[in-house]
């Protein structure tokens, strides 16, 4: 194989390689560079409330800063993210379920069968949980087509 076949062929496994890494990496929704408004992902679990994170205890993962109220809540996160991240990537799960993207607010939220949902606010929590089953398979349907969304 001569130099430039060599090169191509190194060029194109590296291309490779960064797709699959940006293709793997999950969609979050992110405001003012913080995952949840800045709001700790694991207190809603442990404290069965939204609690704001401090800088102190910030960590980047999956192309977002998540911000935890404790280093003990950071290294349950760190453990198993894939159990405190929100679904749809923090994005509300009522307008997952219409098809579209939408913005939240961290005190709208649920925990149904150990994983949590945020909703854009109040009133739309309470349309969601209306019929939370239908509107969980609805937004489990909707969003390996909508997280590619911008």
């Amino acid at each position: 194989m001569n130099n430039y076949c060599k090169k191509a062929s190194f060029s194109f496994v590296l291309m490779l390689l960064i797709f699959k890494a940006y293709a793997q990496k999950a969609e979050v929704f992110s405001q003012n560079d913080k995952a949840i408004k800045g709001y700790d992902p694991v207190a809603y679990f442990t404290d069965s409330k939204p609690v704001v994170g401090e800088k102190e205890f910030k960590l980047s993962h999956d192309g977002a800063n998540w911000y935890f109220s404790s280093q003990k809540n950071l290294d349950l996160f760190k453990s198993n993210p894939s159990k405190y991240m929100p679904q749809y990537g923090g994005y509300c799960a009522f307008g997952l379920a219409g098809g579209y993207k939408a913005p939240i607010s961290p005190d709208a939220w649920t925990i149904v069968d150990d994983k949590l949902y945020l909703n854009y606010n109040k009133k739309v929590q309470v349309d969601w949980n209306a019929d939370q089953a239908e509107m969980i398979k609805k937004a489990d349907k909707n969003w390996p087509n909508v997280k590619k969304e911008k």
